[in-house]
């Protein structure tokens, strides 16, 4: 049995990482509210940029208009993967990892990764080929980043070393909940609509010229878009994960307490029985 010594010792130790976890919960807090914001903001106008492109490209013959639309043979995929930089944040990471190494697995065709994100670059730059590496992207955030790095990404796609460009992130529903996500990138889907469309425009410029400026906008957007979510997600797990950790040390705590003062009781009883003893044997001898 561990002496009183040790147990208090545990009890101080237990209490100094309760202020720290707690500390990163509402850390995680505050930056959640702001990156929320942005996600949020972000969202409705990529959806109407989407909208818009598929609206147009409903009434336009895409053969030969852009080599983002084009479905080629798959010989080589590369796989955008966003974690983050640190850990302390439950599944999160995790969670992207395996859906990666699940998405790669027996597959035939060659696969890179363009990691953002210091979690994934160090799962994967040992067994697979690291296109690029994005994970001071965090320090700087801004779509202009994202732009620079995905200018590269689409000129090799449209060059031909990638037949195919996913991105691998975590989304955002709330605080408490984040959902891996899957999506491809380019070649651009464009889900094919049913019905004719009930009004016909005149493009000024013309409808292939609006394609060709919204596309690559459109492609940008949406990796910033998982990044922003991203960072929304993590700081979410992250508080949850410090809430969790906060509570579970309290009531290892509480529990080394209860212990502590019940052997606390012992020893004083055991100290008060040898005193008691130790005078009767003074009054019998």
């Amino acid at each position: 049995m561990a002496n009183l010594k040790e147990i208090r010792a545990r009890i101080t130790s237990i209490s100094s990482t309760m202020q720290i976890t707690s500390a990163m919960k509402m850390v995680s807090a505050a930056k959640l509210k702001k990156a929320t914001d942005a996600i949020v903001m972000l969202r409705p106008y990529s959806e109407k940029l989407q909208e818009i492109i598929e609206n147009v490209s409903s009434t336009t013959d895409l053969e030969g208009v852009s080599t983002y639309t084009e479905e080629r043979e798959v010989k080589k995929v590369l796989y955008i993967v966003v974690t983050s930089n640190k850990g302390l944040a439950g599944a999160f990471n995790s969670s992207v990892i395996k859906e990666l190494n699940a998405a790669i697995s027996n597959v035939k065709h060659e696969v890179e990764i363009l990691s953002v994100g210091k979690k994934v670059y160090d799962s994967v730059r040992r067994s697979r080929t690291v296109y690029d590496n994005q994970s001071a992207i965090f320090d700087g955030m801004s779509f202009q980043v994202v732009s620079n790095f995905m200018e590269r990404v689409m000129n090799d796609y449209k060059e031909g070393n990638f037949d195919k460009v996913m991105v691998i992130y975590n989304r955002f529903l709330n605080a408490a909940t984040q959902e891996v996500q899957m999506e491809q990138v380019l070649p651009i889907a464009i889900p094919v609509k049913e019905e004719a469309p009930t009004s016909d425009y005149i493009f000024e410029p013309s409808a292939a010229e609006i394609l060709n400026v919204l596309m690559p906008k459109s492609i940008k957007t949406q990796v910033y878009k998982a990044i922003l979510d991203s960072i929304a997600s993590e700081h979410g797990a992250r508080m949850t994960a410090m809430h969790k950790a906060t509570d579970n040390a309290e009531a290892l705590r509480n529990d080394l307490k209860i212990f502590y003062n019940k052997a606390r009781q012992a020893a004083i009883t055991n100290e008060i029985l040898e005193i008691v003893g130790g005078a009767e044997a003074l009054k019998n001898s």
